[in-house]
């Protein structure tokens, strides 16, 4: 009885999990087999595209008909398709199984020398491969289709997930913790709180959620492609499918406004890395400032005779206080009594929370008045849009065609950031219980947090109470910085400068 080796295949490694299409060809190939009268001694397979020739199976399968090539073994395969499906492939692959003294053989189709039989097998090579590339084409073009309505439709960006939406087909979702975990990040880059991509790096690794490579570690790259990403503010862009910059069907992470900041900050020259235990050893960093050049002060540990000691410093040149060590003990410990400070009395505490819900009010009328305003600002990008896109048609310059296109990518970007936060604006707000209690249990005691010793609860009082960082010098101590509403009522209250106007109204009452 002659032997027979069978040759199967399939397009991804995902269809020999999900389909059964592997089993079906060697099964089809066996029955084949007995009916030629064939003892078939081995199976090779292979999860990758026809289109190319140097796959795993395919070499394995040469090999072994090498080291078998006086037994003139016949190479069976479920269809042409299955052994290639492109022309080039397909003549490498039929001549490299003729060079080891092998045959084919196939259900699908007859294999001779004759030309009339050559004609019908290259025909239908051909065709496989007119197949393969239209089928390309098509997904392609289904997949621009669908990034031009605003859908991803690529691998889930880490802190997404895909999830089905009545309507919609399959968009992506916050995955938590990790989109918070992203999101912390970003907007901790874009201000400055984390200096350089490593601090970011460093700030991904401390959860034991975000995935790590087999050290442990995120990699660099990693962290650069996060960045990068303009799918975490809610908008889809790619060059290569020619789909420009449009609102995504998912929820943003960041703003767009905080993206443009990020992409700002990976073009500047790049800062002295940091060590990985600085955020921990000195939480304050990031957030205090040089009073003398406004710069943020850099920390690190110094030994002496007998122990290292924890100091900040400005290292920018030129300053005063260029190399002046400031123990850190003394700001931190000045920083907590300021924290203390803040903490108001109980009348006061009641006064103020009524005097918030008047501004909270006060504030959704703003809004409304903001969302106007960009709506005028939007009109305006349409017009200088529409007439550099006239230019653009009536122009023959290829270098002035690229400088429009750039300036109209350019307007389009800042049309998008208009519009996201004119969206934002006339969403309707929370009412004043569901988003300002919270806060005010903060307000009431800000130091509570800081006391915790938990990095990420010192980072949240930071960024809670003063947003905008604050400057301190060396010999006169702390600055406050620009410190959010709410603290600056409470200190103006508490100062008496200023007056709870009487139940009559604003104006003197009338006496006769």
């Amino acid at each position: 009885m002659d032997k027979a080796v069978i040759y199967c295949r399939v397009s991804t490694k995902r269809q020999t999990k999900a389909g059964d299409g592997l089993a079906s060809q060697a099964t089809r190939c066996r029955e084949f087999a007995r009916y030629r009268n064939l003892e078939v001694i081995e199976v090779f397979q292979d999860s990758q595209s026809g289109s190319l020739i140097d796959r795993p199976g395919m070499q394995a399968m040469l090999k072994f008909l090498r080291a078998h090539r006086e037994d003139n073994l016949t190479v069976i395969i479920d269809d042409l398709s299955r052994l290639a499906r492109g022309m080039e492939a397909h003549i490498h692959l039929r001549t490299a199984i003729a060079g080891v003294g092998a045959k084919l053989a196939s259900p699908s189709i007859e294999f001779g020398e004759d030309s009339d039989s050559v004609l019908v097998e290259h025909l239908l090579a051909s065709v496989s491969q007119h197949h393969r590339q239209k089928n390309a084409e098509q997904t392609r073009n289904r997949r621009r289709a669908r990034m031009l309505n605003g859908y991803w439709v690529h691998f889930a960006p880490i802190g997404y997930k895909y999830a089905a939406k009545h309507g919609h087909g399959k968009v992506l979702v916050r995955d938590e913790p990790l989109a918070s975990i992203i999101a912390e990040g970003l907007e901790g880059y874009a201000s400055g709180r984390f200096q350089i991509r490593a601090e970011v790096k460093r700030f991904f690794e401390q959860f034991p959620e975000f995935p790590k490579d087999a050290k442990g570690e995120v990699r660099n790259e990693h962290v650069n492609r996060i960045l990068s990403r303009v799918i975490y503010a809610g908008h889809i862009q790619s060059d290569a499918m020619d789909v420009s910059l449009r609102p995504a069907h998912n929820e943003p992470l960041i703003s767009l406004e905080t993206y443009q900041k990020i992409q700002q900050r990976m073009q500047e020259k790049a800062k002295i890395p940091a060590r990985k235990n600085l955020n921990e050893d000195f939480p304050l960093r990031g957030a205090v400032r040089c009073s003398d050049c406004s710069n943020p002060l850099t920390a690190c540990w110094t030994k002496g005779r007998s122990k290292h000691y924890p100091y900040y410093y400005c290292f920018t040149k030129g300053c005063e206080s260029y190399g002046k060590a400031i123990a850190r003990e003394k700001i931190e410990g000045e920083f907590v009594s300021l924290l203390h400070k803040l903490e108001p009395s109980a009348p006061l505490f009641t006064t103020a929370a009524k005097m918030f819900e008047t501004w909270w009010r006060y504030r959704q009328a703003q809004l409304e008045q903001r969302g106007q305003s960009f709506e005028r600002e939007i009109q305006k990008l349409d017009g200088k849009i529409e007439q550099l896109m006239d230019r653009l048609v009536e122009t023959d310059s290829d270098s002035m065609i690229k400088a429009y296109e750039n300036r109209i990518k350019k307007l389009e970007t800042d049309k998008a950031v208009f519009v996201e936060k004119s969206s934002q604006s006339l969403r309707p707000m929370r009412s004043y219980d569901a988003a300002l209690r919270t806060a005010l249990d903060f307000i009431s005691n800000p130091h509570k947090l800081w006391d915790s010793g938990r990095l990420d609860n010192r980072r949240a009082v930071l960024k809670l109470a003063f947003p905008g960082g604050f400057e301190y010098h060396r010999n006169t101590g702390l600055r406050t910085g620009e410190t959010p509403l709410p603290f600056k009522v409470l200190g103006m209250l508490s100062d008496k400068k200023i007056q709870v106007a009487e139940r009559e109204g604003f104006e003197p009452s009338m006496r006769l």
